[in-house]
């Protein structure tokens, strides 16, 4: 039986209009699981890895070096003064933790990355920052930590080990969930 020369030319747009429906179908199914997924959930391959070291150039001179930060809980908080609004929003809330922790074994290192040297320091002075801040000039920190994006912070047990990432901005009701338990470890062991 011979095919019409006419329809043999309609195959292709036939194909195409299938393609076309099945690529849509696809798309909406991305959509719909994305929106049901919390943005802030980021894996990190770092989750029970001792976190990567490094010295960071602080704004206010000198240097900190996360080795001598061994024993302590910390919370490494990458962020930039464009991070709008998410970093103006935990600004306060990091400044209240370090305020609140410092004296019980706490450190909250902010990490500026591709940012200006002067409104960097313009954001840490409008929030009256008193925890170490530095600047990631080549993002080779960022870069071991992973970091797709700021804010992001992880907080790293007494024992060098990261126990938690947060993908935007946190709150210091977050943190004082996560922190307080690794505190009350007086022997460094994470519950």
């Amino acid at each position: 039986m011979a095919v019409a020369p006419n329809m043999r030319s309609s195959w292709p747009r036939v194909w195409a209009g299938i393609a076309g429906a099945a690529g849509a179908a696809v798309l909406l199914l991305v959509l719909v699981f994305g929106l049901h997924r919390d943005p802030g959930a980021i894996p990190s391959p770092l989750i029970g890895r001792q976190a990567p070291e490094f010295v960071l150039p602080l704004f206010d001179g000198g240097t900190l070096a996360t080795p001598a930060l061994r024993g302590r809980v910390v919370v490494v908080n990458f962020w930039a003064s464009w991070c709008v609004p998410a970093c103006y929003e935990e600004a306060p809330h990091l400044q209240r933790i370090w305020d609140r922790y410092r004296d019980r074994g706490l450190t909250v290192v902010g990490v500026n990355i591709q940012d200006q040297d002067r409104l960097a320091r313009d954001f840490i002075a409008r929030f009256g920052l008193t925890f170490p801040n530095g600047v990631d000039r080549l993002g080779t920190i960022s870069i071991d930590y992973g970091v797709y994006g700021v804010p992001e912070t992880f907080l790293v047990d007494r024992k060098g080990r990261i126990v938690h990432k947060y993908a935007g901005a946190v709150t210091e009701e977050m943190l004082v969930s996560e922190i307080e338990p690794l505190l009350a470890d007086a022997d460094g062991a994470s519950p």
